[in-house]
């Protein structure tokens, strides 16, 4: 069976398709065509996935590719069972706790010392021989034919480009790709990267050994180890640690989901190393303990969360996640909370099984402060059978280290900058050899009576788990449909002392927020991009992406009527 995309070129991308036999809501057009074709042609919901994570790596290069990393979440209808697969990027072996301690944050982020060990290839691969039905190669066709043929460069392509010029030009691979002629490309013209489309074509003939210890891997290590740089570039780029021991070792893996109860629903999310399933989990949790919820209380359940998940949660043994997701510790932690906001940042919560009516947290409070940009991107997929698939895939920051593999097309991850820089003792977040750094991506599946009725994630950094909560809440709590759930104003609280918020947000309910409650907000322009399924009975599905946000995205399904 093939793969190639058979939607018509012209067709224009929308936020939401409702129909029958499948569907999808990615960023991108081009990435939504390709999942749709392989659902048409008889492929399954993993099958798609991989598919248009593929295609993302050539139209979004700047979030995703085959160098970086991901969680999937996905559910097998036959076996009516939420699988995960962990395809986080690891640290080297010669990582320490304080490799990035004293170095500047921007100077770690553009630098060979940033890239994680690859997850995403042995994601793609596991995903399909466990769960598929196609091979890598025919998954990658598609992906091979855009990068080919090239793609339609939007406004959002052109300005990550822009907003990226000045360190993609210190690299000689960067400059030639995404800088031709020295300036980023033109709106409106056509995008090709064939050195991608070969080392795609290459992948799929000689499978993930060539990158995991193969000759690609050694290219990789390589590029980490002596990065090329511009002659005459004055700026600081520190090599990398990686080696090829290193990929040999890589595994991506098959992980137990998180797992809540909410209003009647069972709640399915990442475990760590992410932290994602875990803090939406909570601060549901949180929610439902309430006697009312609104925006004020969305807010402080996530500021609670977020003190836990900075003190708890990591890739580490013995995290608390049992007692984190208890309903005994989420009534102790919304026992704080009232009609005034708490002053941030708060100490976390004690999640030791012995739970009194309402504790005060006596421990170090750590905030998450932090500038989150519109990194990651996310998928989600529905096949025939019922099968379902929630899919976040990211090179960490966007234009990832900014570092491309010469003669290969794709960009290095910069995973590794998500590690707690240091020193911070007792930080569940430091780098170690072989560690995950902690994540926030947040693929989310929701289940009533044992049947999904909605898929949600979104990128943004750790945006993306208050993200995922607030259009949980706002589908669940405030009774929006899942597009005005996705489109509505999103504001971001992790324990900081200002909340981030759109400009929306602040223009709707600032004011009333600060006045009654004592909430506090700044402006983030953009938080979150967003896709979601939700399931409406008798096999009808919708599809949903942003109307406006990172230039809008691209929901399809796969017959418009029965």
């Amino acid at each position: 069976m093939t793969a190639t995309p058979a939607v018509a070129d012209t067709q224009q991308k929308v936020p939401v398709a409702e129909g029958y036999g499948g569907a999808v809501a990615t960023v991108d057009l081009d990435a939504s065509k390709a999942a749709i074709a392989v659902l048409r042609r008889g492929g399954n919901a993993v099958d798609a996935a991989v598919a248009a994570g593929a295609v993302l790596g050539v139209t979004e290069p700047f979030s995703a590719g085959l160098t970086g990393g991901g969680f999937m979440l996905y559910y097998d209808a036959r076996q009516r069972k939420v699988f995960t697969i962990d395809g986080r990027e690891t640290a080297p072996q010669a990582m320490t706790s304080s490799t990035f301690e004293g170095i500047p944050f921007a100077e770690g982020v553009t630098s060979g010392l940033s890239a994680g060990i690859p997850g995403t290839t042995a994601t793609w691969d596991l995903a399909l021989h466990r769960f598929g039905t196609l091979s890598l190669r025919q998954a990658l066709q598609p992906a091979i034919d855009v990068a080919s043929n090239g793609f339609t460069v939007d406004q959002t392509f052109h300005d990550q480009t822009a907003a990226n010029a000045d360190r993609f030009k210190d690299f000689t691979s960067t400059a030639k790709l995404y800088l031709p002629d020295g300036q980023p490309p033109a709106v409106g013209s056509t995008f090709r990267n064939p050195e991608l489309a070969a080392t795609y074509r290459e992948l799929g003939r000689r499978g993930p050994g060539w990158l995991y210890g193969g000759q690609l891997g050694q290219e990789i290590v390589a590029t980490v180890k002596q990065p090329p740089i511009t002659p005459g570039s004055t700026r600081n780029v520190r090599p990398g640690l990686m080696e090829l021991s290193d990929l040999r070792s890589y595994r991506a893996l098959l992980r137990e989901p998180t797992h809540i109860s909410f209003k009647g629903l069972d709640v399915y999310g990442m475990a760590p190393p992410s932290s994602g399933g875990s803090t939406v989990g909570e601060a549901l949790n949180i929610l439902q303990a309430l006697p009312k919820v609104g925006l004020h209380e969305y807010l402080e359940s996530s500021r609670l969360a977020f003190a836990d998940r900075n003190k708890y949660v990591g890739d580490l043994p013995n995290v608390p996640l049992k007692e984190l997701l208890s309903d005994g510790f989420a009534k102790e932690r919304a026992c704080l909370i009232g009609d005034k906001a708490l002053t941030s940042p708060v100490a976390p919560g004690n999640p030791d099984g012995s739970y009194e009516p309402c504790a005060t947290p006596t421990g170090t409070p750590v905030a998450d402060d932090n500038p989150q940009g519109p990194e990651t991107t996310h998928l989600v997929v529905a096949d025939r059978w019922g099968n379902v698939v929630a899919y976040n895939l990211t090179i960490e920051s966007t234009g990832g280290n900014g570092i491309v593999v010469p003669g290969r097309g794709v960009l290095l991850n910069n995973e590794l900058t998500d590690f707690t820089f240091g020193p911070a003792s007792g930080d569940p977040n430091l780098p170690g050899p072989g560690k995950r750094p902690r994540s926030s991506m947040a693929p989310t599946i929701v289940f009533d009576h044992g049947k999904p009725v909605l898929a949600v994630g979104s990128p943004g950094g750790a945006t993306i788990i208050t993200t995922v909560l607030q259009i949980l809440v706002n589908r669940y709590e405030f009774g929006m449909s899942l597009p005005d759930a996705l489109a509505a104003p999103r504001a971001s609280q992790r324990n900081a002392v200002q909340t981030e918020a759109e400009q929306a947000f602040i223009d709707k309910y600032g004011a009333e927020l600060t006045t009654q409650h004592g909430q506090s907000f700044k402006l983030n322009p953009e938080i979150g991009a967003a896709t979601g399924l939700e399931f409406l009975g008798h096999g009808r599905i919708q599809a949903a992406a942003e109307p406006t946000r990172r230039g809008g995205g691209s929901a399809m399904v796969v017959f418009p009527s029965r």
